[in-house]
């Protein structure tokens, strides 16, 4: 994946991308941002993907010379099953979580919650919960805000050293589009949603240079304009429409315009 900064004592990498999908027959979709961040004694997960990314998860730290028992802090953002499931990979981190989102976590009904039940209860009782308040230092460096809209009590992780400002918004702002339109999509509360885009974008264009590492999207840099993305899109799927196993189609899930001119998106 990419580096995204130096900030605050700490190497910030997006360790797996996100993408701004929806599946139409399926399910859910559900490709999600993570983030490594690794400094100051510390190897720091903002995020851990749902199971379907597990081995895709592992594999990246190991490229990186990291074990699931090096990670010592997962800081999770909001209760949602693409963005928390994977945290029981990682035994000797504290796993932080909004005290009011996980509440609100374990009250929701099965039937339209998209958290998942048994790990949120799991995460509940377990020892190496830290619970967390809108505005406190989660970690040094790192300041929790609250972003409502997507869930009541959704946070923001904020870095800045006074010269340079890293976003990581994860689902207060899902993509590029949410962003524009300050509107969001897959929301619980659609006008809170608002709100909180017209927050967290403020707070990216007020600094220049500043990076939005949105939650299922490329990240963005603010360049005085409609941002620009950082790195390049890697996303498709790998069919077997035809007879034999060997006998296989990929589809590139990237725009036209990202595709090298020689390709096409369904090649």
């Amino acid at each position: 994946m990419s580096d995204l900064a130096e900030l605050c004592g700490y190497r910030i990498e997006l360790l797996v991308q996100g993408f701004p999908g929806k599946s139409l027959e399926n399910g859910g979709l559900g490709w999600s941002s993570v983030v490594l961040l690794r400094g100051q004694g510390r190897v720091i997960l903002v995020d851990t993907g749902s199971f379907s990314v597990r081995r895709t998860l592992l594999a990246r730290l190991a490229e990186r010379g990291l074990s699931r028992h090096d990670v010592t802090d997962v800081l999770l953002t909001h209760a949602h099953y693409d963005h928390m499931m994977n945290w029981t990979l990682f035994p000797n981190a504290s796993v932080a979580i909004g005290a009011a989102e996980l509440d609100h976590a374990l009250s929701e009904p099965i039937e339209t919650s998209l958290g998942a039940e048994l790990y949120v209860s799991a995460l509940a009782a377990s020892p190496q919960l830290r619970r967390l308040t809108p505005g406190e230092e989660a970690l040094p460096g790192l300041t929790a805000i609250e972003a409502p809209g997507h869930t009541p009590h959704h946070l923001v992780f904020v870095l800045d050293d006074g010269s340079a400002r890293v976003i990581l918004a994860a689902d207060a702002v899902k993509n590029r589009a949410e962003l524009l339109a300050v509107s969001g999509v897959s929301t619980q509360d659609s006008a809170a949603s608002a709100t909180t885009i017209a927050r967290i974008g403020a707070l990216w264009r007020e600094r220049p240079g500043a990076i939005l590492v949105c939650g299922h999207d490329l990240p963005l840099v603010n360049d005085g304009a409609d941002g620009t993305y950082l790195g390049a899109r890697r996303a498709g799927i790998l069919c077997w429409f035809g007879a034999e196993p060997g006998d296989t189609r990929q589809i590139a899930l990237v725009a036209a315009s990202e595709c090298p001119p020689e390709q096409g998106p369904t090649a």
